[in-house]
């Protein structure tokens, strides 16, 4: 009679179900980049608070015209002239009757509507050259960031300001000349970037099945440089609403009947010793965006950061 001894554990048969997936000494699955920066982001308030109150902001902002009890920024009130916070008038009225409440909604949506399509042209410009200059090297890269020294070089205010004043001071070209004044920057990361990336083994492996330049740049190269850009994105948006403020001080930025941040400020400084309110209220709404935007961007470039990883449990 024979006695039956149960093979060792590395010699069982196979689980039917298939083979199972790595999970770890811990039981968990492993995390990518990605989820460690979303535990990580979460955990810093700052942040999460600032994208709280913009993702506020800017619902508010962009359904104005449909939220009830907002009134018509334009609709003038001569009798009522310029007067104090109320219950009917959150913030007061300006000296043409008009509710000051509604005036800095909208003119929210022009302010963050100029930081977002300005910074998408300079993310788009300054992704695009930075790449190109890095991958491609050699003279062609020494030549496109000669380019870009000589452009930093030069006051770029002033390039915008004769912008405007050239060709005209539409809300459209204001999107243009601040998105083509901001790339620099982000065309200087990007190229840092993409030079440590591209002799990296993916970049090599599509390389030899034949991808093409163009194809590894944007396909494969750029995405691994998402989280540089995302970060500097974040603080590019409030540099940009910032300089809008800064031209609508000067006559230059959104034209009426239209009005942003900028203008309304403006508008106010001239009525600052008879109407304080017709500052103040404008002014605490563009410092909290660019408050709330600088401690976004601070958040995901600690949450993006991978020798952080080590932080996460």
């Amino acid at each position: 009679m024979s006695i039956g001894i149960a093979p060792p554990a590395h010699v069982l048969e196979p689980d039917p179900a298939g083979p199972r997936p790595d999970i770890g000494l811990a039981g968990t699955r492993p995390s990518s980049l990605w989820s460690d920066a979303w535990r990580r982001l979460r955990r810093n308030r700052a942040a999460v608070a600032g994208a709280a109150f913009l993702a506020w902001v800017s619902f508010t902002a962009g359904f104005a015209p449909w939220l009830p009890g907002m009134q018509d920024p334009t609709a003038q009130n001569l009798a009522l002239g310029a007067a104090p916070p109320s219950l009917a008038h959150w913030f007061g009225t300006d000296e043409l009757g008009r509710d000051a409440f509604a005036r800095v909604i909208y003119g929210g949506r022009i302010s963050l509507l100029v930081g977002v399509v300005a910074t998408l042209v300079s993310l788009l410009i300054g992704v695009t050259w930075g790449a190109t200059a890095g991958y491609r090297g050699g003279r062609l890269d020494d030549f496109m960031m000669r380019v870009v020294d000589i452009l930093y070089s030069l006051p770029y205010i002033f390039l915008v300001i004769l912008l405007l004043v050239f060709f005209s001071r539409s809300i459209v070209m204001l999107f243009v000349a601040l998105g083509l004044v901001q790339w620099l920057t982000m065309a200087r990361i990007v190229r840092g970037q993409v030079l440590s990336l591209k002799q990296q083994t993916f970049v090599e492996a599509a390389r030899a099945l034949g991808a093409d330049d163009a194809r590894i740049i944007f396909r494969h190269i750029v995405p691994n440089t998402l989280g540089p850009v995302i970060v500097y994105t974040t603080l590019t948006v409030p540099a940009v609403i910032l300089q809008e403020a800064f031209l609508s001080f000067l006559g230059l930025g959104v034209q009426p009947p239209a009005a942003s941040w900028g203008t309304l400020v403006s508008d106010g400084a001239r009525l600052l010793a008879l109407f304080p309110w017709l500052v103040i209220f404008p002014g605490i709404a563009l410092s909290l965006t660019l408050l709330c935007f600088n401690f976004l961007g601070d958040g995901l470039r600690d949450a993006l950061d991978p020798q952080d990883r080590r932080d996460v449990a």
